[in-house]
């Protein structure tokens, strides 16, 4: 049954039409910051009195969330499902962060063994590199590690790896290429060391087509330094799923490291896919990681809906996406670490619920996946903070804030969070004109400028915002906030009645790509694409200079 169907949803769309301001609500009511904010456990709390509700709101969206059987798809992500049909795969990523003994089966089997096998490799990788026993062709340690791949090979460690470089105190220092543009390769490798560098191939399957081609020139920049394909395996490793490729390429089958078909991409920096963060903050931080994404785990599977953290955090995306009509969310945090996370957390919504059928196959009957975009606080405030406070479009913001740093600038770490919550004040409350007339007054400056004046300066306000704030940025904290948003996701996706887990959109775009590199070089015409398409791909070939002349 659609989620616009359901009477419970009717209700909420008659509540909204007649909504208090937010400063209506707060003069109103004196316990809404305790009633609408929440703490999970001693490192977070949720702030949602910001947000365009009221706890009878909220209530009435629990109470939703359970007409449409959330209770039991929760369950089901802890134990084997079909949570994605068309690809005929399990969903069970939360399996990579259980500890030992604990027991999720998939067609019979429990799967947590296996992953603590792998952990079990990993582990000895990691003390190998990081005791200098894994060397170079030289004989040299190795300082670098250069991680091949793409999208959620990509994305997540790389995010990790700048939000915890505080902890990155093991000796390697950890690189990401990604860019088929030969930019990306080119300008890591001249800073990098062949004899002292180490290549981890992340693909599934061993075969995408940025990541493989990435790979084959990295192989050559090795090659023309130690001259023995003979040592390419002191200097490749792999995460993927195929072996014979792996084998092919040239890379030991001992030193190819595995996950599974029920990992998706971007939910995969918990397996395997997270050898570079491990080789960067050693493997114990990297246990403290899946530790904290495994805490909140719990907190999805045990604390009512009314309480959940995740569960909230979606509902409102439901509220503000679907019954207001805000097309989009802004995240921001306000650390320089997390610049990679607005990145990351694109990818897992946007891939994951940008989705125009349902899980039948039939049209949806109501906007899906918002359009998720941020950057790093103070930053954004000078960038596109304009359009929040006095634009058209109204965007629900989610401000992530910690309380504590690393770096020994007390000051500069005040005025960051003063202007996160700064920020999320002027959002809600705005300038009133009555309050800009008073202080132009207060200036000396004259009526008719006054009047003139006036309605530029007038903030409307009354806008949404959700306050995330953290104790500190451990990697315990930061496994506990991605999961977070990895839920929220999930649950998002199962309101909507959509497949959270495939990305057939992606596979289009791949498909029409390979066909056109032929094209490019000669060795086809482009008649079997548009007419557009056939005239940049002439003006292509007519200004492409001669090969070695680039």
């Amino acid at each position: 049954m659609p989620l616009s169907t359901y009477p419970l949803f009717k209700a909420l769309q008659r509540s909204a039409e007649s909504m208090p301001t937010l400063a209506k609500r707060f003069a109103e009511n004196s316990e809404r910051v305790q009633q609408l904010t929440f703490h999970f456990g001693d490192e977070l709390l949720v702030d949602l009195s910001r947000q365009q509700v009221c706890p009878a709101v909220l209530q009435q969206l629990c109470e939703l969330a359970r007409h449409m059987n959330l209770p039991a798809a929760i369950a089901g992500l802890f134990a084997d499902n079909n949570f994605n049909p068309t690809e005929q795969r399990a969903v069970l990523h939360t399996a990579l962060r259980m500890p030992a003994g604990s027991k999720l089966e998939h067609k019979g089997v429990n799967v947590v063994p296996a992953v603590h096998a792998e952990l079990a490799k990993m582990r000895r990788f990691c003390e190998q590199v990081h005791s200098g026993k894994w060397h170079g062709f030289t004989g040299l340690a190795i300082t670098d590690v250069v991680n091949i791949g793409i999208g959620g090979s990509d994305l997540g460690p790389a995010m990790v790896c700048e939000a915890l470089k505080p902890y990155c105190t093991t000796g390697i220092r950890a690189h990401f290429v990604s860019n088929i543009d030969p930019a990306h390769l080119a300008t890591t490798l001249e800073r990098l060391n062949p004899a002292t560098t180490l290549f981890v191939v992340s693909s599934k399957s061993f075969g995408t087509d940025e990541t493989m081609s990435n790979t084959v020139a990295a192989r050559q920049w090795l090659l023309n330094a130690c001259g023995d394909e003979s040592l390419v395996q002191q200097h490749f490793v792999a995460v993927s799923t195929n072996h014979n490729k792996v084998v092919e390429f040239g890379i030991a089958a001992e030193n190819m490291f595995t996950f599974w078909d029920w990992v998706g991409g971007r939910f995969s920096l918990w397996s395997a896919i997270g050898l570079p963060i491990a080789l960067a903050v050693g493997f114990e931080r990297f246990e403290e990681l899946l530790a904290g994404a495994h805490v909140m785990d719990e907190h999805l599977r045990t604390t009512p809906l009314e309480q959940n953290t995740p569960v909230l955090l979606a509902l409102l995306t439901v509220w503000n996406h679907n019954v207001l009509g805000h097309a989009s969310e802004g995240v921001f945090p306000y650390s320089q670490l997390m610049h990679r996370f607005p990145a990351f957390l694109q990818q897992l919504n946007m891939e994951s619920n940008g989705k125009s059928v349902t899980l039948n196959g039939e049209p949806v009957s109501c906007a899906t996946g918002p359009i998720v975009f941020g950057y790093v606080g103070s930053n954004s405030q000078h960038a596109f903070f304009q359009l929040l406070h006095q634009g058209t479009t109204v965007v629900p913001a989610e401000f992530i804030g910690f309380v504590n740093s690393p770096y020994d600038f007390p000051a500069h770490r005040h005025k960051l969070l003063a202007n996160m919550l700064a920020q999320a004040e002027a959002l809600a409350f705005g300038k009133p004109a009555a309050e800009v007339e008073s202080e132009l007054r207060a200036e000396g400056v004259s009526e008719q400028r006054i009047a003139e004046l006036l309605p530029s300066k007038v903030m409307p306000g009354n806008r949404p915002s959700t306050v995330i704030l953290c104790k500190e940025l451990t990697p315990h904290t930061l496994g506990s906030l991605i999961a977070l948003y990895e839920h929220k996701t999930f649950v998002q996706g199962v309101l909507w009645s959509v497949n959270s887990f495939d990305q057939w959109g992606v596979e289009l775009g791949k498909k029409l790509a390979s066909g056109l590199v032929d094209t490019l070089a000669g060795k086809s015409n482009a008649t079997a694409h548009s007419a557009a398409t056939q005239n940049l791909v002439k003006q292509i070939v007519d200004w492409k200079a001669p090969e070695g002349e680039q």
